[in-house]
């Protein structure tokens, strides 16, 4: 599961981050608990609420946006706080029995058929996405105006994106959480960015420092006896200098 996670959300980050779309993909992780925490209230798949609650954080945040970069991030932010207070707070309202911890920061032991399941579904769906779309992501990457301008769907595509990422997110949950599934989505695709020649060879490389990370933060684990989720974003953080010194060095 670790190695699945490893290899998906580093890809997806890489797609994320030159679309400039990565704090959405940190709205989206938080807007997921509300309704994971619904689902759950109500005896349905708790990834089908957490995709249509990360969905729906996306969408109010795009509706609340003004026009300036700092003010949409403040948008952004604050209901990424509000939708993650929400979950909370439905826990003692519905009076549901839920392990918290374990939505947010991910619990590596109880994962079962299930869960693989979901993640091999998130992997079809950005594979999907990949086949049919993929010139049109990298010219909205490369050039949004253009890309608008050219008549090309952004509003589609861009929720397509969204879905993705929600179904990226919520099947990384048992493996590092809601809250620790950024990390895994930017540090590998970082390094996997970096003088990529084209991104279908980022993600490439993107998924192999994530199978690195996740696999080093699963061992790690074991002989720590510690959190595997929490290891493997304490990793992505210790990796940023090795990052930067690579830079400077060229």
């Amino acid at each position: 599961m670790s190695l699945l996670v490893g290899i998906l959300c580093p890809a997806t980050g890489s797609v994320l981050i030159t679309h400039r779309r990565l704090l959405q993909a940190n709205l989206i992780s938080h807007a997921v608990v509300p309704g994971i925490i619904l689902a759950l209230s109500i005896g349905i798949d708790p990834a089908l609420g957490g995709v249509l609650s990360g969905l729906i954080g996306a969408l109010v945040a795009e509706r609340l946006a003004l026009t300036r970069n700092g003010e949409n991030e403040a948008v952004i932010n604050t209901v990424l706080a509000g939708t993650l207070g929400l979950g909370v707070l439905l826990i003692p309202l519905l009076n549901i029995r839920v392990n918290l911890e374990s939505i947010l920061f991910g619990d590596l032991l109880s994962v079962g058929p299930n869960d693989l399941i979901r993640t091999l579904l998130a992997a079809i769906a950005l594979l999907f996405l990949l086949k049919t779309s993929y010139q049109k992501l990298v010219f909205l990457g490369l050039d949004p105006e253009g890309a608008a301008a050219s008549g090309l769907n952004v509003s589609s595509l861009r929720l397509a994106l969204g879905f993705v990422t929600a179904l990226v997110v919520v099947s990384s949950m048992a493996a590092v959480g809601v809250v620790l599934v950024i990390g895994l989505l930017s540090a590998p695709a970082l390094f996997g960015l970096y003088q990529a020649p084209s991104l279908r060879s980022a993600m490439i490389r993107s998924s192999g420092f994530g199978i690195i990370f996740s696999f080093v933060g699963f061992f790690l684990a074991i002989v720590l006896n510690l959190s595997p989720g929490a290891l493997i974003g304490v990793l992505c953080l210790l990796s940023l200098p090795c990052l930067r010194v690579k830079k400077l060095m060229n």
